[in-house]
């Protein structure tokens, strides 16, 4: 099975009482940002931008618990920033995994391997590596020499100590899929749990020309997924054919908010047009209707998995093909 049964129980069961609650917006996902310091300088990271006056704020362990308990999601996302910066990040973890929530831990693989001792290894704990291409682009791209290295090694370590980890790398204009391919079948090779791979988003903050645009992310991951190469993605197959431009999915903002020092990022993980105190003033006051593919520019060239995903889970019931597939793939 691709994902652990406790994840594949839990979703099934929470989305059920979505459905028998007759509810049309609700969260799949809580992207939690206890701090936006990092201990890289990324040059395609929009965060440490975005929140330059506010990165050595952290959210006390207390408003992370309660923005958790608010929201609801069955998943977590802690990311940042680095979360191994924030100084309660593994009170944290004990906290979610204690209220049975399944955890995707974000990280740059710089601090992890003496961390190790302090997280616990949990069905409900993944580990996600960030890798960008081998050691040269990997480097290249974050700004600092020997993190691949670094980050390969607790890969390792981890492996070794039983925990689940998948990575996450990001497609960019420069990016060589060939490369990919050969970064793919290495991670393949130390027995990594799943890769999650996705096109970059174009935040006003960074340099416009590292990002794609819908014709070169086609053009990408046509190249990379429809080689017959059969990778372990955690990205789905209906979601990795939506990049190739085989089928069309409106976003769904709501189902992955963000909660991070200035509250609740609206309207998405994406875009910051302002913050709410509380969540459920973010869902009631974001003007939904006024976002996506042909209703707001910044969402013009958009096929991020924040917000594409949810929409293949969303509209899963409507074409029992697809449900087979997504079966076939999640048993695979």
């Amino acid at each position: 099975m691709r994902f652990p049964w406790s994840l594949n129980v839990s979703l099934t069961s929470y989305l059920l009482r979505q459905k028998l609650a007759g509810r049309e917006k609700f969260p799949l996902v809580l992207m939690l940002e206890p701090t936006h310091l990092c201990n890289l300088a990324c040059r395609g990271c929009g965060r440490i931008q975005e929140y330059r006056d506010t990165l050595n704020v952290m959210l006390p362990l207390e408003e992370c618990l309660r923005a958790v308990d608010e929201c609801g999601a069955p998943v977590v996302t802690v990311t940042g920033g680095e979360p191994l910066l924030y100084p309660p990040v593994f009170e944290l973890v004990q906290e979610l995994i204690g209220r049975g929530k399944h955890i995707y831990f974000c990280t740059n693989g710089i601090l992890l391997e003496r961390s190790l001792d302090r997280l616990p290894v949990s069905s409900h704990l993944t580990l996600s590596v960030h890798l960008d291409g081998l050691a040269p682009t990997h480097d290249l791209i974050i700004g600092r020499p020997g993190v691949f290295a670094t980050a390969i090694q607790a890969i390792k370590a981890a492996k070794r100590r039983g925990f689940q980890v998948c990575t996450n790398t990001t497609i960019y204009k420069e990016t060589d899929i060939s490369e990919i391919e050969i970064l793919l079948s290495y991670l393949t090779q130390l027995d990594i749990n799943g890769l999650l791979v996705a096109p970059a988003y174009s935040f006003d903050a960074v340099n416009p020309e590292m990002f794609l645009s819908k014709a070169e992310i086609r053009e990408k991951f046509t190249q990379l997924t429809a080689n017959g190469q059969c990778f372990k993605f955690y990205s789905s197959p209906l979601y990795l054919q939506f990049l190739r431009g085989e089928r069309h999915y409106e976003c769904t903002p709501w189902a992955n908010p963000t909660f991070n020092p200035r509250g609740w990022r609206s309207p998405c993980y994406q875009l910051a047009d302002t913050h709410y105190p509380s969540f459920a003033e973010f869902m009631a006051r974001t003007q939904w209707e006024n976002y996506g593919t042909g209703r707001d520019p910044r969402c013009q060239q958009c096929m991020m998995h924040s917000g594409f995903e949810p929409t293949v889970v969303r509209t899963l019931g409507r074409n029992l093909g697809d449900l087979w597939e997504m079966l076939r793939w999640n048993l695979s």
